[in-house]
């Protein structure tokens, strides 16, 4: 996720910065998903990923809202 988001602050156009921001959603729900599947297999307790979910799921909601304010912007 964030080596996507140093791209996106390094866009060419808005177009790119919301492309590049779009990876960075899509990796950032992979991130969730992966987290999913270590507490489902009993590979880790709940517990121990519980800040990198809250941590993760804010760093999708700042994306898509970056993404939203620069599509009302173009």
């Amino acid at each position: 996720m964030g080596s996507n988001y140093r791209a996106a602050c390094r866009g060419k156009s808005v177009a790119d910065v919301i492309a590049k921001l779009a990876i960075v959603e899509e990796e950032a729900d992979e991130s969730m998903y992966g987290m999913e599947l270590i507490v489902e297999s009993g590979l880790m307790p709940e517990s121990s990923v519980k800040d990198l979910k809250i941590e993760t799921n804010e760093i999708v909601a700042m994306t898509v809202a970056s993404i939203k304010t620069l599509r009302n912007k173009q």
